[in-house]
């Protein structure tokens, strides 16, 4: 039976995080070289961490599967990230984003949790600087902010389009200050298969060798994965292919509650699919709608091209919905509206599947030089994956699965519901609710791994003082690695007719079809029939290539698909259980007379936690309510 245990300490919420750091058990600096600490994933997350980790004097061994840390999907966001530093003059706060922050997850997060979140917010930026982060700059030389969804101020920091990439190469560095000294070791090319627990506690991992295929055990005195989200469940997703959930989910199997499964984000900023057999879609940062202007034809049978529709007979149906914010509602709003117009039959190109995000406006007004200054790389991303000329016609874009709000349930200490074993960023649940804000990923990535987890680690760790880590030669090492060499031969043994491309492909349609921008009972109910009856063919006629010794990209993949089978699966479950709209979860028997998502906040004003109860066996709902003591309940409204 697991325990949701917030540890959510008392007192004024803007006092909470500086008392529970005051409270917790420390270690002096010569103790902390006892300790090991392995991290799993080299992301923002997972590097600020290592970084910070080794920093202290604990020794780190940071695994991952790429060839080199600086290829971790962070490298993908583009927009920017947040910071509560009201630089513009502009009314920004701490507050202000904890609420932006709240209310965009539409009420489904916790405060506390939130709260420090935009606390640490200002500390991020100034430690980004301090590493030589080339943010942009206004002429006077003063950082330059600009604006994303759901919010009316400007806090969003950025490097161009690289803005992901700038701040990972800061925390790379860092992280090889640290393995230069001895303190972090890094393992590339390391699968994670399996995590391995004593007595209930996190000890350890399985790892297998991508280039050799050696599997091996290594142990430590906590575990810390930060191996980012989901969204690949879905196969069409902005997130790199070899993005996976396979560490959560053994996590998941260990005992670790799994939570808000389908709080999945669709980006509203892709590019659209040009067939159907893509395997990717492409991310174009939310920032470009800053300057661009989001239409459609009003005539569905519009056939002229964009520059010969004249203003009259232009939809932009945004800024008419929701004159506020306009353009910069949140990406679940702005999604569900793309999708609206679309199956009316307004979509543009040639599938008729997208939506335009027009530029003209904002070249005329501030010159196509400043337009290039700002966004240059990003349209030259679009050109060369297009062939359009963005500065001459409109981006096409169509939302995309995205982000994952959902993951591993994890305390205000990050811990999950297995001791010891703690999950960073995107793998985590804690921040977001329902639909996270843009510019908000590499904050929340940077604050679990510079600010929050060295402090909260050390509680753990203080009262094992003395303790040696669990021996790789223990029973509960040799059993994992076992199970993983048997998983293994099992796979191997397939010689079926179809890869695990093709079912997962199969997987993800039926995601996107039943449980994608809009959700009802009746396709929900469809899916959970339809799920297990394409796991159990994929597990009976799937088709792998090649042995266990060295790199064999078809193991790589069926493992994953396997794990994605099982995901997708509580995904549907946890949609179908939630029988409210909020944020992301948008559920058609439950919204408002204007088509907007309506919450239950009586029934389902809590986070649910599923706890795993074997092979073939539903999950265990388990809830943790929450409580709104700062801010009030009420219905979400961009307008």
């Amino acid at each position: 039976m697991i325990n949701l245990d917030s540890k959510v300490p008392d007192g004024p919420l803007a006092d909470k995080w500086d008392n529970h750091r005051f409270a917790m058990k420390l270690i002096n600096p010569p103790n902390k070289r006892k300790f090991k600490v392995i991290v799993v994933g080299s992301g923002l997350a997972g590097a600020s961490a290592a970084a910070s980790l080794g920093e202290l004097g604990y020794n780190v061994d940071v695994f991952t599967y790429h060839d080199s840390p600086r290829r971790a999907h962070s490298i993908s966001a583009q927009g920017g990230i947040n910071g509560a530093k009201n630089y513009q003059n502009d009314a920004d706060s701490i507050h202000r984003l904890f609420y932006d922050t709240v209310k965009g997850g539409d009420y489904r997060s916790r405060e506390a949790n939130v709260y420090r979140l935009s606390q640490v917010s200002v500390d991020i930026i100034d430690q980004c600087i301090a590493q030589g982060v080339p943010f942009a700059r206004e002429y006077g030389g003063l950082l330059a902010n600009r604006s994303f969804g759901g919010a009316q101020v400007s806090r969003t920091f950025y490097a161009r389009g690289q803005t992901g990439q700038q701040l990972l190469l800061g925390a790379y560095q860092a992280m090889a200050a640290q393995i230069a000294t001895g303190k972090v070791t890094l393992h590339n090319r390391s699968d994670v298969l399996d995590i391995v627990t004593k007595d209930g506690e996190a000890c350890g991992v399985v790892v297998r060798d991508l280039l050799t295929g050696q599997v091996s055990s290594h142990s430590a005195h906590a575990v810390v994965l930060a191996t980012g989200g989901y969204g690949n469940v879905y196969y069409l997703s902005t997130n790199a292919l070899a993005c996976n959930v396979t560490a959560s989910w053994r996590a998941h199997r260990k005992g670790a509650a799994f939570a808000n499964p389908c709080f999945g984000q669709i980006h509203p900023t892709c590019i659209p699919a040009g067939d159907e057999f893509q395997s990717k879609l492409t991310l174009m940062s939310e920032s470009l709608r800053n300057d661009g202007r989001i239409w459609v034809p009003r005539d569905i049978d519009e056939s002229r091209s964009a520059d010969q529709i004249s203003e009259a007979e232009r939809y932009y149906y945004l800024e008419e919905k929701y004159p506020t914010f306009g353009n910069l509602v949140p990406r679940d709003v702005a999604s569900r509206n793309a999708k609206t117009v679309v199956d009316q039959g307004h979509g543009v190109g040639e599938l008729k599947n997208g939506v335009y995000l027009d530029f003209a406006d904002s070249i005329g007004r501030e010159g196509i030089d400043v337009i290039r200054e700002r966004y240059g790389n990003l349209f030259d991303m679009y050109e060369r994956i297009t062939g359009e000329d963005p500065y001459r016609q409109p981006m096409r874009i169509y939302p995309a699965s995205h982000y994952s709000m959902g993951g591993l349930w994890v305390d205000y200490n990050l811990m999950t519901t297995v001791p010891g074993l703690y999950a960073l960023g995107e793998c985590n649940f804690s921040d977001h609710g329902a639909n996270r804000l843009g510019a908000s990923a590499l904050m929340q990535g940077l604050a679990d791994g510079y600010f929050v987890l060295p402090y909260t680690i050390g509680d753990y760790l203080a009262p094992k003082l003395g303790n040696a880590a669990i021996p790789t030669d223990d029973p509960v090492f040799t059993e994992a690695v076992a199970e993983v060499d048997t998983r293994t031969r099992h796979w191997l043994s397939k010689s079926g007719t179809k890869s695990a491309d093709h079912y997962h492909r199969e997987l993800g349609t039926v995601l996107r079809d039943y449980c994608g921008m809009a959700r009802d009972k009746t396709g929900l109910e469809k899916a959970l029939s339809e799920i297990p009856a394409i796991r159990e063919e994929f597990r009976k006629d799937v088709k792998v290539l090649g042995s266990a010794d060295g790199l064999n990209q078809s193991l790589e993949k069926v493992n994953r698909v396997d794990d994605f089978m099982e995901l997708a699966e509580l995904v549907v479950r946890d949609a179908l259980d939630r029988e409210e709209s909020c944020g992301a979860h948008f559920r058609d028997e439950s919204q408002t007379d204007e088509g907007e998502a309506l919450r239950d906040d009586d029934n389902y004003s809590y986070v649910a936690a599923w706890e795993w109860k074997g092979p073939n066996q539903p999950q265990e709902l388990h809830k943790e309510h929450l409580e709104f003591e700062n801010i009030e309940l009420t219905q979400r409204s961009y307008k």
